[in-house]
């Protein structure tokens, strides 16, 4: 079975090879990793928990995309929002991106076909898990990830979202000689209209396909997101029955997939405008626009980057209650789930010199957000 993945209770420095340090370093609820070197340059990541059991999970591998010596190179970047339990952002941090080296090693490329391939071959493993366990755990099948993937190569930025995280690029322009914020990825929120319409014309004969509740829209008044890995309860009938909790079983059953897997793929050329990007789950979104977060990697050093765009977001959930940042720190996890979501923030800054160098000098890193144990690769 599929372990919760969150370790919150020892500070963790070791493991340096030539990426440096793949654990990160715990100090309370928030796991980080303040500074690193990935093939296309440096890194800052950060999660912090609000959740009982920790539902974010996140990851940054740089070296081989494939299992071929002759390449792809270049750097994965994942964010896993989990809902529901821990159990699929961990089962996805754990084998999304060895899905992808698979696939990759196939067809001897990163594509938008190979990536994509890689979800659906998650979302197939993890519901294939769900089966295993039915009699023994069926609220696994309750339990989703909502999963946002960068891949960095060849020049090339492709980014696949499947669920409600964001990715935005900071680019500098001159007119405004400063550095502006592009937000790269498509949310599949139930809160969007393009989301509730596609919805409707996939499912012209279900009037419930949305619904109105407490002023949320909801796809079938249950979930928020459109598409993730999990929730098979909303994508196979054969777990819309008991033993599952009778609040996650609709009232009929269904012929065709509600959720899916499949993410929105976007490929953009990357060019010496292209500063950083900035991968988060919603709950930094909920708290800071794109441009305050665009702003606050632009103003600040790099080292810690991903802490305090995290810290900056709390500050303004703190400022909403009426309470004080402090004061908000020394709620314990489960409460705080009632002032923020868990948070991942992953920073990956870009530099054209990187990428261009030899594959003999790039620096081979493995490292889970979220306190999985993780090596360097050598």
């Amino acid at each position: 079975m599929v372990k919760p993945c969150w370790k919150p209770s020892v500070e963790g420095d070791g493991g340096a090879g030539r990426g440096g340090d793949t654990r990160g370093r715990v100090d309370g609820l928030m796991w980080y990793k303040d500074l690193g070197v990935h093939v296309n340059g440096e890194f800052s990541m950060a999660i912090i928990q609000a959740n009982s059991l920790m539902e974010d999970q996140s990851q940054l591998e740089s070296g081989p995309l494939s299992s071929l010596e002759s390449g792809p190179y270049g750097t994965f970047v994942g964010v896993y929002d989990g809902h529901g339990g821990p159990e699929t952002s961990c089962f996805v941090n754990k084998t999304l991106f060895s899905n992808l080296k698979k696939f990759a090693t196939e067809h001897q490329e990163i594509s938008a076909d190979v990536i994509k391939k890689a979800f659906l071959k998650t979302d197939e493993e993890f519901l294939s898990l769900v089966k295993q366990q039915w009699f023994e755990k069926p609220q696994l099948a309750s339990v989703g990830s909502c999963c946002l993937v960068g891949v960095i190569c060849n020049g090339l930025l492709y980014i696949a979202n499947a669920g409600d995280s964001r990715v935005v690029l900071g680019r500098t322009e001159k007119a405004s000689r400063g550095v502006t914020a592009i937000q790269l990825s498509v949310e599949h929120n139930a809160n969007n209209e393009s989301v509730r319409d596609e919805l409707r014309s996939l499912h012209p004969q279900d009037s419930q396909i949305v619904l109105l509740k407490h002023k949320v829209w909801r796809v079938k008044g249950i979930i928020q997101v459109s598409k993730s890995i999990g929730d098979a309860y909303l994508k196979r009938a054969e777990f819309n029955q008991a033993p599952l909790l009778a609040k996650f079983r609709l009232p009929e059953s269904f012929s065709k997939p509600i959720l899916s897997a499949e993410p929105s793929i976007f490929i953009h050329r990357l060019t010496s405008k292209d500063q950083f990007l900035i991968f988060g789950s919603d709950g930094l979104w909920e708290h800071l626009s794109n441009q305050e977060a665009v702003d606050i990697v632009n103003s600040q050093p790099r080292n810690g980057i991903a802490r305090r765009l995290i810290k900056a977001a709390l500050r303004v959930a703190a400022k909403k209650r009426e309470m004080r940042y402090s004061d908000l720190k020394k709620i314990d996890r489960g409460v705080r789930r009632h002032f923020h979501d868990d948070i991942s923030v992953v920073v990956v800054f870009l530099d054209l010199y990187s990428m261009n160098r030899s594959s003999s000098h790039i620096p081979i890193l493995s490292i889970r957000g979220g306190g999985m144990p993780a090596s360097p690769k050598r």
